[in-house]
């Protein structure tokens, strides 16, 4: 079982520490909102996570082989939400911005509930994700199957890793806006996380 523990860890770590549009994302939305909003991304895209290692313990290489071939189809439709996402957090931040009163815009990722649907959404595009798990799956499989406790444990801890990661990441972004709390602080973070998510969104189907 501690085996299972340990596996599941590294899986949950070695899938969520690298950092991507995901991470960029959680902590650009922490930094122009709130750490309530950061704490909903996070959790979302650890959940993500944590679904795919079920699915990949579930299904293991055969649900990854079904996968692979829309892999680049996937990747298009995640690059054009994520520039879509980017496209009204800069309009956003500009309406703000100039009417900081008027404009008090709940849409887009700005809800603790609404970030967390997003970005596991946003994880779920990710098919890299559901191969890289079932790749790990299979590969313990051949070596020293798991019980149904043991694969309960690997998911478990594959979604404790990933969230805490994501909560961390999360809490970075926090401080971030704490420093940049003013009207201009938040328009220059905000326009420069669209910079940034356009960009990752290109090297996403690159």
């Amino acid at each position: 079982m501690i085996d299972a523990v340990v596996a599941g860890l590294l899986a949950g770590y070695g899938v969520a520490v690298p950092v991507g549009a995901i991470a960029a994302l959680i902590i650009s939305l922490t930094a122009r909102t709130s750490l309530r909003v950061g704490i909903g991304a996070a959790l979302g895209a650890a959940t993500a996570d944590g679904l795919y290692a079920g699915v990949a313990v579930l299904g293991g290489a055969a649900i990854a082989r079904v996968v692979e071939p829309i892999g680049t189809p996937l990747r298009w439709v995640a690059a054009a939400v994520l520039v879509a996402l980017a496209g009204r957090t800069a309009i956003t931040a500009i309406r703000q911005y100039r009417s900081p009163v008027a404009v008090r815009s709940r849409a887009g990722l700005d809800t603790p509930r609404r970030a967390f649907l997003g970005l596991l959404g946003l994880t779920l595009l990710n098919p890299a994700t559901i191969v890289y798990f079932g790749a790990l799956v299979l590969g313990r499989q051949a070596t020293a199957p798991l019980s149904a406790a043991a694969e309960a444990v690997f998911v478990v801890a594959a979604f404790a890793a990933s969230a805490s990661w994501q909560l961390l990441l999360a809490g970075g972004g926090s401080l971030v806006g704490r420093v940049l709390s003013g009207p201009r602080g938040r328009l220059a973070t905000a326009l420069t996380s669209s910079i940034v998510i356009v960009i990752l969104a290109v090297m996403t189907v690159t």
